[in-house]
């Protein structure tokens, strides 16, 4: 018996063992963009040139409860199509709402493709009577993108971390909003996360619109060998119950019927720039896209992103930035008020690197988490999207930015950047908050910083993932 067991053991390590390795090495070395790469970046493509027409219109979607309504009445409007690519969606009210909205739609004959990254789809979606009456749906299909398989612990990590709405080919929402109650609507006594989304509204029909950009890089994903359909079949009487309970809810909801070309701006050019599709480590190209316009700048480069874990190039990249643009700022969480531990952890053992590179830090003091991801370039560059100034958004994930020349979006997204800021404390270079007699710096939990201050030590060997 204890022969068998000893057996059994060494088994179990073995397997432990062959899991760490393989979900880890793969992702050790951190590439670069190759020389052919970084020679199709070139910073002048993303502005309109003589000759060029431009027919897109833009909005910044800041509030929460503004996200779920114009969600909502962009899949009113659909005829024909919807598309939704996300990281993660969860149960909840606003699952409700858009979910009751998704099913009338395909009861009137539009066709609904949603994709989810696969690990997270798992775990959230999995038996869940709403997903699994809509994904039976014979007008709705829903696949996964990369289910890890335990078997093959180097799929564990590739994650699709794409968020964006696309309703025929005219209107497009895109940012760093995951789809459920913490960043969608607005829901008494939870707790919020605080990001953003842009709104693009294709007026003319052209085809250079952001908006078949987007659909041609959906169809490029959707179709990949790694993304499989779910939830393809159940019980009709199962799914006619809940479908007719959706339908139901969507009859009572308070859906704003916005007007597109009053709460929109023009805007001279809109240019997708994403990360490789495979599931391994990738070339970044959208950090390398991202450092080029930064560096094409005059006067500024303002950048909101929820956390900076940086690699060796990313430090470099990030200094080179400061010595060509002296007036570069980041806006980021606080170590208080961020919810991503390991990224806070990673922050507040390296954060002294991140000073060194010359760049102006503001840490953000708020009640809430901040989560958008976005660029003000100038004065008019605005770029919203999904991806974060850490490794793993550089390295690992698919990742989505809209790159969007317009003054007045610019001065939009702006407008929004300073009220972060205007709510953040700037720190200094040595790493202490510069005195601000309307900021006062947020209180962290003794339980959440000792956790924070463990794992500053212990992340450093796996950071590239973070």
């Amino acid at each position: 018996m204890k022969k068998k067991l000893k057996i059994i053991g060494i088994v179990l390590l073995v397997y432990l063992l062959y899991v760490i390795v393989g979900m880890l090495a793969p992702f050790v070395h951190l590439k670069s963009v190759s020389d052919e790469g970084k020679a199709q970046i070139q910073a002048e493509n993303f502005y309109q040139k003589p000759g060029e027409k431009e027919t897109d219109r833009a909005k910044i979607v800041e509030e929460n409860q503004e996200a779920l309504d114009v969600r909502l009445d962009m899949i009113r409007r659909a005829k024909k199509e919807i598309i939704i690519s996300t990281f993660d969606i969860r149960e909840g009210s606003s699952t409700d709402d858009t979910f009751a909205a998704l099913v009338a739609a395909a009861q009137r004959g539009v066709k609904v493709k949603i994709l989810v990254d696969g690990l997270y789809g798992t775990l959230h979606m999995s038996g869940k009577d709403i997903f699994q009456a809509a994904g039976s749906h014979p007008n709705i299909e829903i696949r996964f993108y990369n289910t890890p398989n335990p078997l093959k612990p180097w799929t564990i990590h590739g994650c699709l971390h794409d968020k964006y709405l696309v309703v025929d080919d005219q209107y497009l929402l895109m940012g760093g909003r995951n789809m459920f109650d913490y960043f969608i609507g607005t829901h008494k006594g939870k707790s919020t996360g605080l990001d953003r989304e842009i709104l693009i509204v294709n007026t003319g029909g052209e085809k250079n619109s952001a908006v078949y950009q987007v659909k041609d890089y959906f169809e490029e994903v959707w179709n990949l060998d790694v993304c499989k359909r779910k939830f393809g079949s159940w019980s009709k009487e199962k799914r006619s119950e809940k479908i007719k309970e959706l339908l139901k809810h969507e009859k009572e909801l308070d859906v704003p019927a916005f007007d597109y070309e009053e709460i929109t701006v023009p805007i001279k050019k809109a240019t997708l720039v994403t990360n490789p599709t495979h599931i391994y480590g990738k070339e970044p190209y959208v950090w390398e896209t991202m450092k080029q316009l930064m560096l094409d700048a005059d006067e500024r480069v303002l950048i909101h992103t929820p956390y900076a874990v940086f690699s060796d190039e990313m430090y470099e990249g990030m200094e080179e930035v400061k010595k060509k643009v002296p007036n570069t700022t980041i806006i980021l969480n606080s170590i208080a008020s961020g919810d991503n531990i390991c990224a806070s952890a990673d922050y507040k053992r390296n954060k002294q690197k991140i000073l060194d590179t010359g760049v102006q830090i503001y840490e953000y003091m708020g009640r809430h988490s901040t989560h958008g991801k976005s660029l003000v370039i100038d004065d008019d560059l605005a770029i919203v999207g999904s991806y974060n100034f850490d490794c793993r958004s550089t390295y690992v994930d698919t990742e989505t930015m809209l790159v969007v020349q317009g003054e007045e979006i610019a001065a939009q997204l702006s407008e929004n950047l300073q009220t972060l800021q205007d709510g953040s404390l700037a720190v200094d270079a040595d790493g202490n908050y510069i005195s601000n007699s309307k900021i006062k710096e947020r209180e962290i939990d003794s339980g959440k910083e000792r956790t924070i201050t463990i794992l500053s030590y212990i992340i450093q060997c796996v950071r590239y993932l973070v």
